[in-house]
Formats: C-alpha cells, sequence, structure tokens
C-alpha cells in the first residue's frame, strides 16, 4: 500500500492557475510576411499529462490536447476505498478505464475532446472504517485540474 498525503493551494494560486490556462502566443513567419502563426505555450504549473495520474498528484493543474487521454488510478482498501472520480466542467469525456482489481481503488479514464477546463476530484475516509473502533469523520480529498487545448 502507497502512503498518500494530501496537499492543499491557496485559493488565490489555484485560481492564477485557471486563469492562467494553456494560451498561445503569436509571432512573425519566418520570411517577414506579416503574418501571425499560434506558437503553444505552457503556462507556470501547467504540467503535460503523464499516461496515469495517482493520489500524490493532488493539487497539480495539467494540459492536454484534445485527442489526449488522462487516466487515474487512486489506490486503496477496502477500509479506506476512493470514491468515484467525478468531472465538473468541459473539455472532457468518460472513457473505458479497464477493470479494477482491488476493492477499494478508484479507475478512471478521460478523453480531451473540446477546448476547457475541467477539476477530476475524490475523497476517501481518513480512518478505516471499524465499527469495533472510535471512528472519524474526516476525509482525505483528492483533485486536479485539466486544462484541455486544441491543438
Amino acid at each position: 500500500m502507497r502512503r498518500t498525503t494530501h496537499h492543499r493551494i491557496p485559493a488565490l494560486a489555484a485560481l492564477a492557475l485557471l486563469l492562467a490556462g494553456c494560451g498561445t502566443q503569436g509571432g512573425s513567419e519566418a520570411g517577414g510576411s506579416g503574418t501571425v502563426s499560434p506558437a503553444p505555450t505552457t503556462p507556470k504549473g501547467c504540467a503535460a499529462a503523464r499516461a496515469e495520474l495517482a493520489a500524490t498528484d493532488t493539487g497539480r493543474t495539467f494540459c492536454l490536447s484534445v485527442g489526449e487521454v488522462i487516466r487515474i488510478g487512486l489506490d486503496g482498501t477496502s477500509a479506506r476505498p476512493w470514491a468515484p472520480v467525478k468531472a465538473g466542467g468541459s473539455g472532457l469525456e468518460a472513457t473505458n478505464s479497464g477493470i479494477v482489481l482491488q476493492a477499494g481503488d478508484a479507475s478512471s479514464a478521460f478523453k480531451a475532446v473540446s477546448a476547457g477546463t475541467v477539476r477530476l476530484t475524490s475523497s476517501r475516509p481518513l480512518c478505516p472504517s471499524d465499527p469495533a473502533r472510535v471512528s472519524c469523520e474526516g476525509l482525505q480529498e483528492w483533485a486536479v485540474t485539466v486544462v484541455v487545448t486544441k491543438p
């Protein structure tokens, strides 16, 4: 079992990342024709998505181009299961994530279908659920922001 930690990004920093987006900036093409060609840029704090995101990626922002797929694999336990990953926003569409083999894990996949910003979230109990023990009501939250751009 992997140990996971929870990090929070201050609200202003998260807002700045969302507002920065994955924009473009123009420049002149060679030859001095005066036409403008967009050049992709990656805003500070926006990482290219890896093959699979994990619990340790919480609080991060990732960029995808339309057509790319992002996968999420959250390792949980039967006593501390992850809730299914929810998507809030536009730009991603749920796709086949494969088979979850271990109880408590959350596995999801999303395909980038249009430009937009999506917040992916999940949570799990901080304490194992055991009727013979004292319980707590705390939750470990997981969230990432995905910014989808057109190629």
